[in-house]
């Protein structure tokens, strides 16, 4: 079948590090480890186990991070390649195993791709797996006893980022009937495709429980930073929310999603900051500085050395900054007011099980039905579709938002 694969050596590193800002041929050209390549198709290894046609696949910012080489190499232990690409997935289940009792063939479903113990094989999970926060599973770094292709399963946090588990940038993938979610037929795949990383940001929300927090902050103009909006909305927070965004087209989606107030970076962003009471200083060398009013939470769904430090510096006094933008290694980052204004820095990653409504529900389960129930326009974050063959010119797309106007960019591979 055909698939988008991505391949990491040493001498494609250094050539990326060195030429990737002049030139996308040494990050997806001729010169990279990104190639459409057919590769054999996975037996199911497991009596759990499913075959899924893919019908959509979304490019995420951390691909695109990753494919660039801006991410940290820190989690490199946690993957292993090369790899099929691709983590946001909606399809039809083409095949199922003997005991798949969940699904059945020809329904459509979303797929968790973070790896558990159970897709490894292990019988006892991990503390983190058995608590329902299999993102952060502790085995990543092993091999597992489940076989595939004849050897155990190699070590790996995600779906896409795995050698002996396809992700969805190709023609059928086989997922664990524990990571699959049936989404109703009344759901098109442009919507389904969001419920990965709507989840994402429905997962943080739960968690940071933002309900009597007052004004929130949300930097960021890519899906995570909408997500966010959507999502604290949806789970039920009424207070303000600040979003700031970059361009025209983000910002009505913002409108849409729930934000009360959109504002650009810089003096805007500051006029909102002053709202809150804020007064700002001027240190004898270095940035404008702020005491008093601030918001109590913020958002960071960007994760660079500038917005982590807008964040540090507009967070009320034991305030929370809540980090959803895969921040990597940050060169001379300011740490002042983290233990100056005893702010409280989280971090969130993927999904699992959640407090909702007096019930455990995965945060898949939660987002579709939100999603279902809802008559939002978030299928407009879909600017931009393409088949596997143009896979060039859909990461070009995806990385260069402002000149192309992208938001979420898809792979169909049926196209």
């Amino acid at each position: 079948m055909r698939a988008v694969t991505f391949n990491v050596t040493v001498p494609k590193y250094l050539l990326g590090k060195a030429f990737g800002p002049m030139t996308e041929s040494v990050l997806w050209g001729a010169a990279s480890g990104v190639r459409l390549v057919d590769v054999p198709e996975v037996a199911l290894p497991g009596q759990r186990w499913l075959r899924v046609e893919v019908l959509k696949a979304g490019i995420c910012g951390t691909d695109i991070g990753n494919l660039t080489l801006k991410a940290s190499p820190a989690l490199e232990p946690f993957g292993s390649f090369p790899a099929v690409l691709g983590h946001e997935i909606v399809g039809r289940v083409l095949e199922v195993g003997p005991a798949v009792r969940r699904v059945e063939v020809g329904q459509r479903v979303v797929i968790d791709p973070m790896i558990s113990c159970t897709m490894r094989g292990w019988e006892e999970p991990c503390r983190a797996c058995a608590s329902g926060r299999h993102a952060t599973c502790e085995r990543a770094g092993e091999a597992g006893p489940l076989v595939i292709g004849g050897r155990p399963i190699r070590r790996g946090t995600i779906v896409g980022y795995h050698a002996d588990l396809p992700g969805g940038w190709c023609e059928r993938t086989i997922a664990h009937e524990d990571h699959v979610f049936a989404v109703p037929d009344s759901m098109d795949d442009r919507t389904a495709v969001l419920i990965e990383p709507l989840a994402i940001a429905l997962h943080a929300v739960l968690a940071s429980r933002p309900w009597g927090a007052g004004p929130t902050l949300v930097i960021g103009s890519g899906p995570i930073a909408l997500s966010t909006v959507w999502a604290l909305r949806a789970a039920g927070f009424e207070g303000g929310l600040v979003a700031q965004i970059k361009r025209g087209h983000e910002a009505v989606l913002a409108r849409a999603f729930g934000a009360s107030e959109v504002v650009t970076p810089g003096a805007e962003a500051r006029e909102a900051l002053i709202a809150t009471g804020a007064h700002a200083y001027m240190p004898i060398v270095g940035p404008e500085v702020y005491a008093g009013g601030g918001f109590p939470l913020v958002f960071d769904c960007v994760g660079s050395a500038q917005t982590v430090a807008q964040s540090l510096r507009y967070t009320a006094p034991r305030g929370r900054v809540i980090l959803l933008g895969n921040a990597p290694k940050l060169p001379r980052l300011d740490l002042t007011f983290l233990w100056a204004r005893e702010l409280r820095v989280h971090g969130h990653v993927g999904y699992g099980r959640e407090e909702w409504r007096g019930e455990q529900a995965h945060t898949f389960e939660v987002t579709r039905d939100l999603v279902a129930g809802s008559s939002l326009p978030l299928s407009g974050m879909v600017k931009h579709v393409f088949p596997l063959e143009q896979y060039r010119d859909a990461l070009s797309v995806a990385r260069n938002r402002r000149a192309r106007g992208s938001i979420k960019v898809l792979f169909d591979p049926k196209a």
